[in-house]
């Protein structure tokens, strides 16, 4: 090794080693909200037994009494489950509105939006949100991870969209709200080393780690699994990979970003994606909450309000059942040394048994027992209301009961309407991370694919081709069109009132083809939108021949709608997404008086074959 292969390897070992130790700060500074998360998966999970020990860990809850119950009974997996599954009805329609009212800006928010689509349903973007979702409303605070992937669709690159958990990225600082406004931030994983070795080229040896502590095995063993050394979240032969994330500064004018895998530095180099505004660099991830905290990067969970709940029910049931017990197998008053002991507590008071005691000695009774107290009936019923009040879920929308005195359809409906309204908060989350989910997937398309791309989403009859540069994500906002507090049903019957209105008809009366397609997508039978659908296609084969006309000559077809052809290739013309030479211009000229002969004599035709019908 020579002296400039020496001094570049202790330059990576020297910057491994400050990412590590950067690392461990941020770990420690967190460990307590890690604990909150892991507290509430637990609960989650119905072990409802356990807590924070001063230590910070978690630990088993010894019962007082080796006859105590200590069943659980888990109100906060229903509520969760109903949020998620309302929650999941916010799925905001993927579309993209023009900076202006130019053609050329109303054709690139066309294209973009149908480019987005596309992409979502590629990466399986609903899965990606659901999955967010769950850990958002688990631990509060859920992250999407967009990047590119440069290996798939045959080396060609494709946008891929993950959703990350709390447990995985560590802010600089946590008093900070925003992800941008953050000066740095790691996203740390445990990668198998066969994985680190195929995507870093960098071997490492493997060891067994906690899943989300990122701790070895010895220090991992008694994690939240209740106690006892369980290793069900040890990760086997793997080996942390920390990315380095820092923004944008004086030093770094496009960041900066550094990636370890154990002690071996794998990356270190420019922010990759071009993915901020104005084609800046920023990074990769978008923050969704359950509940968002006014100075506080990580969010908060329902389930966190949920466990005292929980808790107070769960002692009351089994109170009331140990009463239960008592009235039901009564409590024996026996005088010392009347009867065998042993043979009473082992066998009870059987049916017909023969109870022999000592001459002399008062015989064995039963202690009088009480009517079941009613504060067990009324406390059982404040808390289950108080489980309607912190988890925003009513009974109506768990278990489809009502307990009200409200019986009218228009009541009922308000009841309904009250819970999405508890939700709001949550919803407009969802929406504000979706909306930066779809800015970044537009500008990773623009600033990654290379050349014409190809895209093809559900329902579609033909691909859709593009140009990366006519994604002009900077003159487009990503927005949504439905509200989250309105049912599917809600939404049908208003397009419903405004076709039957006359809103969505044209200038002549009738509605058209690209209009009907967009009311049978929001409907829900975006297949039937291509159903006999010719003139869309041969609009696609028009855009197609655009996209060629920039570069090469592009033949007429027989079979071409020359009208519609036309009306594309002079709508590309006079739109900005042209920008060709003098030359480009001269083969679009003559590709359309080629349509326009072609037109000539089709129409010669039929002339002569209606005169010679007659």
């Amino acid at each position: 090794m020579n002296a400039e292969e020496r001094k570049r390897s202790e330059r990576e070992a020297r910057l491994a080693e400050e990412v590590r130790r950067e690392f461990a700060r941020r770990q420690r500074e967190r460990r307590s909200l890690e604990k909150g998360w892991e507290l509430n998966m637990n609960f989650l999970a119905g072990n409802q037994y356990c807590g924070i020990a001063p230590d910070g860990e978690i630990e088993e809850e010894e019962a007082r009494y080796s006859w105590q119950c200590r069943r659980v009974f888990n109100h906060i997996a229903p509520a969760i489950d109903t949020r998620c599954a309302k929650l999941a009805q916010v799925r905001p329609v993927m579309t993209v509105r023009a900076a202006t009212g130019r053609e050329e800006d109303l054709r690139a928010a066309r294209l973009a939006g149908e480019v987005l689509r596309a992409v979502c349903e590629e990466c399986a973007f609903d899965e990606v949100v659901s999955r967010a979702t769950v850990w958002s409303e688990t631990c509060g605070t859920a992250f999407y991870k967009i990047l590119w992937d440069a290996s798939a669709n045959g080396g060609a690159g494709a946008v891929r969209v993950v959703a990350v958990p709390p447990f995985e990225i560590y802010p600089e600082n946590l008093g900070c709200e925003g992800v941008e406004e953050q000066g740095s931030i790691m996203h740390a994983k445990a990668m198998p080393v066969e994985e680190i070795e195929r995507l870093y080229g960098v071997r490492v040896p493997g060891r067994d780690i906690g899943e989300f502590s990122l701790s070895p095995y010895s220090e991992a063993a008694n994690y939240a699994g209740g106690g006892g050394g369980e290793a069900r979240n040890v990760l086997r032969g793997c080996e942390v990979v920390i990315e380095y994330y820092r923004g944008p500064c004086a030093d770094f004018p496009n960041g900066r970003l550094t990636v370890t895998a154990g002690d071996r530095l794998a990356y270190d180099g420019d922010l990759p994606y071009a993915n901020g505004e104005r084609g800046g660099r920023t990074y990769p991830f978008v923050k969704q909450c359950a509940v968002e905290f006014s100075g506080a990067f990580f969010g908060g969970s329902i389930i966190d309000r949920m466990i005292p709940v929980q808790r107070a029910f769960n002692a009351v049931k089994n109170r009331k059942h140990e009463f239960l017990n008592r009235l039901t197998m009564g409590v024996l008053a026996v005088e010392d040394g009347s009867v065998d002991t042993e043979e009473l507590l082992e066998d009870g008071l059987a049916p017909g048994k023969v109870l022999v005691y000592r001459q002399g000695s008062e015989p064995p009774r039963m202690l009088g027992a009480d009517s079941m107290p009613a504060e067990f009936s009324y406390e059982e019923e404040r808390l289950l209301d108080e489980f309607v009040l912190v988890s925003g879920v009513s009974e109506i929308s768990s278990t489809s009961q009502n307990r009200t005195n409200i019986s009218s359809a228009v009541g009922l409906q308000l009841l309904i309407d009250q819970d999405d309204t508890r939700l709001a908060v949550t919803t407009d989350s969802i929406r504000r991370a979706m909306k930066k989910v779809g800015r970044h997937i537009l500008r990773l398309m623009r600033s990654c694919a290379a050349g014409s791309r190809s895209l093809r989403a559900a329902g579609a009859e033909r691909e859709l081709h593009f140009r990366a540069a006519d994604l002009t994500c900077d003159d487009v906002v990503f927005e949504t069109d439905n509200d989250a507090a309105d049912s599917p049903s809600k939404r049908r019957t208003l397009i419903y009132e405004l076709y039957g209105m006359g809103l969505l008809a044209g200038e002549d009366g009738k509605v058209s083809d690209e209009t009907r397609g967009r009311i049978l997508d929001a409907l829900g039978f975006a297949g039937l939108s291509g159903s006999g659908g010719l003139a869309a296609l041969h609009r696609a084969k028009a855009s197609e021949e655009n996209l060629r006309l920039c570069s090469e000559e592009a033949a007429v077809d027989f079979y071409d709608d020359d009208a519609i052809h036309a009306e594309e290739h002079t709508r590309f013309l006079l739109s900005g997404a042209f920008g060709g030479g003098a030359a480009e211009k001269a083969r679009f000229e003559a590709h359309l008086r080629a349509h326009e002969e072609q037109r000539k004599k089709k129409a010669a035709a039929d002339g002569a074959a209606r005169e010679d019908q007659t």
